[in-house]
């Protein structure tokens, strides 16, 4: 994949992310000073390559769990140079505020877990000890991805099996993501996991995170769940 083409995916990614709907050539154009066949000939190389698709109603592409997989990794492999924004900064703050105003370690973790609700729209979840503390369900729920009654079952299904899912598999990485199909429940929902390991008063791996549609903001997303995660370690 070449520089240009890489850049044109994690613009089609931001994009679709913000507009909820297929990216095209025309809009890309402008955000590359290029011609709108131009564009189009690398959306085409995209395609081939299996990072985008185009829905059947639309001109437009949508990011593949492949094209998503590549502009994750990507964020992975730059999150040591990457510098704190006064936005980010701020949110973390709110956070910190809120968790250290809780004098017991469940209401502790459900306060961040609150918090990570309000500033991601996704939906939050947190371990406390063997139970699975879920909150912003109707977030998740009122994503245009979700309008249809199959989705919304598949998310049901994987939120049934999560917690014990949890517990066995036991992720490794301090901070895990888990892109569509890559989910070992739930492949048809068309959610990622986003979750952070830490440390707790009830176990060396608790987890944090959300659940969004696999259309979302994945760099402030998966920011927020690993500074979260750090942040409980260090006041529980």
């Amino acid at each position: 994949m070449s520089e240009r083409q890489a850049k044109i995916l994690a613009a089609i990614i931001e994009q679709y992310a913000e507009l909820a709907a297929p990216v095209g050539s025309v809009l890309l154009a402008k955000l590359f000073d290029a011609s709108s066949a131009t564009i189009r000939s690398e959306m085409a190389k995209l395609e081939e390559m299996g990072y985008l698709t185009a829905p059947h109603t639309s001109a437009g592409r949508i990011p593949t769990d492949k094209g998503y997989r590549l502009y994750v990794n990507s964020i992975v492999e730059g999150q040591d140079i990457r510098e704190s924004t006064s936005e980010d900064n701020r949110t973390a703050r709110v956070i910190a505020a809120r968790v250290s105003g809780s004098n017991r370690a469940d209401h502790a973790i459900r306060s961040a877990v609150d918090s990570l609700v309000e500033l991601t729209h996704n939906l939050g979840l947190a371990t406390i000890g063997d139970q699975l503390y879920l909150s912003g369900l109707g977030n998740l729920f009122a994503q245009p991805e979700f309008i249809s009654g199959e989705h919304v079952r598949d998310v049901a299904r994987l939120l049934d099996n999560l917690e014990p899912w949890l517990r066995e598999a036991a992720p490794n990485e301090p901070l895990n993501v888990f892109i569509g199909s890559e989910n070992p429940i739930g492949r048809d929902s068309g959610v990622s996991l986003i979750v952070s390991r830490f440390r707790s008063p009830y176990s060396d791996r608790s987890y944090i995170g959300t659940l969004g549609p696999t259309r979302q903001s994945y760099a402030r997303v998966m920011h927020l769940v690993s500074q979260t995660g750090k942040m409980l370690e260090r006041l529980l």
